[in-house]
Parts: C-alpha cells; sequence; structure tokens
C-alpha cells in the first residue's frame, strides 16, 4: 500500500511539473476584454452619476471592490471552462499553477487595503495606484507561462501604478477615473495579447 501511495505522489509530482513547463492557454480573451470594458463603463458611470461622492472612500470603495468581484467571477469562470477544454487531463494541475502564480499578488493588494482602511484611512487615496501595482506583480509573476508580450501588460500596469501614485500624491481625491482608464485600457490589452499570443503559439508548433 506505501508503494501505491509512493506511485501516486510521483505520478502527481510529474503532472504538477509538466504543467509548470506548459503554455498556460486558459485565461479567455473575452472575458478580460469584457472585465476592461466593465471597468470604463463603472468609471463613466460613477463620475456622472456619483459626483458628490468622489471625495467619500467608502462609497469609492465599494464600487470598486464589487466591481472587482465581478470582473473577478467572470474571469475565473471562463478561465476555468476554458482550461478543462484546452488543458484536457491536466486542467487541475494548470488552474492550481495560474493559482499560485498571480494569488500572492492579490493577497497582498487585498491585505494593502485592509491595513490603510483600519489604521490609515487618511492614505487610502493610495489605493488605486498600489492596486495597480499590485496586479503588475500577479502578471509579472506568471508571464514565464504565458505569450511573451504579457511583460508588456505588467509594464503598462506598474506605470500606470506609479502614475497615479504621482498625480493624485497632490489632491489626495478619488477619481474614478485613476481606475477606469488603467484597468479598462490595461484589461484590453491583456485580452488582445492572449487572443493574438495564443494563436502565434499555436503557428509556432505547426511550422
Amino acid at each position: 500500500m506505501s508503494e501505491l501511495r509512493q506511485a501516486l505522489a510521483e505520478i502527481s509530482a510529474i503532472r504538477t511539473q509538466v504543467a509548470r513547463e506548459t503554455q498556460f492557454r486558459g485565461y479567455g480573451p473575452r472575458s478580460t476584454a469584457a472585465t476592461g470594458a466593465l471597468a470604463i463603463l463603472v468609471a463613466g458611470v460613477q463620475s456622472i452619476w456619483f459626483k458628490a461622492s468622489h471625495g467619500d472612500a467608502s462609497v469609492f470603495l465599494m464600487v470598486w471592490v464589487s466591481t472587482a468581484v465581478v470582473a473577478a467571477g467572470v474571469s475565473a469562470w471562463e478561465t476555468y471552462v476554458r482550461t478543462r477544454k484546452v488543458h484536457f487531463g491536466f486542467s487541475r494541475e494548470m488552474i492550481q499553477v495560474a493559482i499560485e502564480q498571480f494569488l500572492p499578488a492579490m493577497v497582498v493588494g487585498l491585505m494593502l487595503t485592509v491595513v490603510l482602511v483600519r489604521v490609515a484611512p487618511q492614505e487610502l487615496w493610495m489605493l488605486p495606484g498600489l492596486w495597480q501595482l499590485s496586479f503588475s506583480l500577479g502578471i509579472f509573476a506568471s508571464c514565464r507561462f504565458l505569450p511573451r508580450p504579457m511583460f508588456a501588460v505588467g509594464l503598462w500596469y506598474l506605470v500606470a501604478g506609479l502614475a497615479c501614485l504621482a498625480v493624485e500624491g497632490g489632491p489626495h481625491e478619488f477619481s474614478p477615473w485613476t481606475m477606469g482608464i488603467p484597468f479598462g485600457i490595461g484589461q484590453l490589452f491583456l485580452a488582445a495579447v492572449l487572443k493574438y499570443g495564443y494563436e502565434d503559439s499555436v503557428e509556432e508548433r505547426h511550422t
């Protein structure tokens, strides 16, 4: 029985290693583009109908945390469905590796939010920039098993996050466009990289 468990453990380790060395093709361009469009739409709605609440941190957090949850749910569903089709037989391992690469950066972003809300609420204006920096770290960590141009997407979020911190460092205001523009453009850029990067990798394998 112990030999059987050892054999199963070795097979699981081999499958995980194969997953780590395989390009992950589970992220869906459609859901990613939809999250970019959602970010722009929410920023537009908030800038028009919630002008009076631009300085209210609680409203800003409620709107964008809710938007992030919806976007994550849409992306996670397509990723799950797509991975089961594209990585048939290795879907569980591929999803596990993807989560291992991206989740730490998201946890850091969440912890930064909690700490600022509880300890330094006067510094909450920094959150859009910090969220973008956290997102960039997640993308950089995932670059090695995604299409090569993904590095440029991570660079976009890095520059956008630093720019938000620099621009908002003076007025310390909550502008919905500090979220709508970086994440809107960034997610549309990410969707394009996924769509055409996956197609290029398929062509390379057939040549």
